[in-house]
């Protein structure tokens, strides 16, 4: 099956030109998967891509990425990768350096301005910092932010929360509180199903009249038949006739409502109690028929 990523030159004799170009600087080499990974030291990472930036034969001009990784149980906790492309070689390469909470990583900007961008995304998201950026702040969180989110140890409902408060009318912080507590999932596949009973379940089982025990399903959904307005209804109409019923009169009572004299509707204004019988829908009284200013 032809792969749907566009399609790259052999990387052959890039491992070899890399160690010789760069030496020392180069601390282990991965070529795995059609994908070169040059883990470097992390004081020399700066001279390590201008190397592969100038390098005749390797020429990877240009920073696509600079990923953070964060691996806990290791001294050096996190990962600094960078992804390179060779536009006149088309190829790619990644480098790689380790470095802890505290230590910092040298910065690339003096190489790639755009670096400044994704070296501030890896310092909000993981904390590593970068020495020589000069502006190292937050980017994608907000002012005052605590932690950093993409660390494994950062609490999934974070340390604050964030809200308007109309008494104040200002943006407060406050500690997270959450709104019901942690719901319990038996992970059952989903074309299983439980096999408890939940309440309510007993009414998707039809009843035969009189029976002791739950009469076989006939596989039949209920049928809901309509009733035109001028035929006689039964007592025990279904739920959604009923409903339209009471529809129907309240819209009857509302039109004749409508049609109440101005005075009969000034001397009810604010709840007063007044003489005036209130019109039926359907009744012989005045108002309901328009009252004498109708006539």
């Amino acid at each position: 099956m032809a792969s749907s990523a566009p399609r790259t030159a052999s990387n052959d004799g890039v491992i070899e030109a890399a160690k010789a170009a760069l030496g020392d600087l180069i601390a282990e080499v991965k070529d795995h998967v059609g994908e070169v990974t040059l883990t470097v030291r992390r004081e020399g990472v700066e001279d390590a891509c201008r190397l592969l930036r100038d390098t005749p034969g390797l020429e990877y001009q240009q920073l696509m990425e600079i990923a953070g990784v964060d691996y806990p149980n290791r001294p050096d906790r996190f990962e600094v990768a960078y992804h390179l492309l060779s536009l006149t070689q088309n190829r790619r390469i990644r480098v790689k350096v380790s470095t802890d909470e505290a230590t910092p990583v040298p910065t690339v900007t003096t190489l790639w301005p755009v670096a400044g961008w994704l070296e501030r995304e890896v310092f909000d998201m993981y904390g590593v910092t970068f020495a020589g950026n000069q502006d190292l702040r937050r980017i994608l969180t907000d002012y005052g932010f605590e932690g950093h989110p993409q660390r494994k140890d950062f609490p999934l409902t974070g340390h604050v929360e964030m809200r308007y408060s109309e008494a104040e009318k200002r943006v407060i912080y406050e500690p997270v509180s959450l709104a019901q507590d942690f719901r319990s999932f038996d992970f059952l596949m989903p074309w299983q199903g439980p096999e408890y009973r939940l309440p309510g379940d007993e009414k998707a089982e039809p009843q035969a009249a009189g029976a002791a025990s739950p009469a076989p399903a006939t596989g039949t959904a209920p049928q809901v038949k309509p009733v035109a307005a001028s035929e006689k209804r039964d007592p025990d109409k279904p739920y959604a006739i009923d409903n339209e019923d009471r529809k129907q009169a309240g819209a009857a009572e509302a039109e004749a409502e409508a049609r109440k004299p101005n005075q009969d509707k000034a001397a009810q204004v604010g709840g007063v109690k007044t003489d005036i019988e209130e019109p039926k829908p359907g009744s012989n009284n005045p108002a309901s028929q328009g009252g004498p200013e109708a006539q």
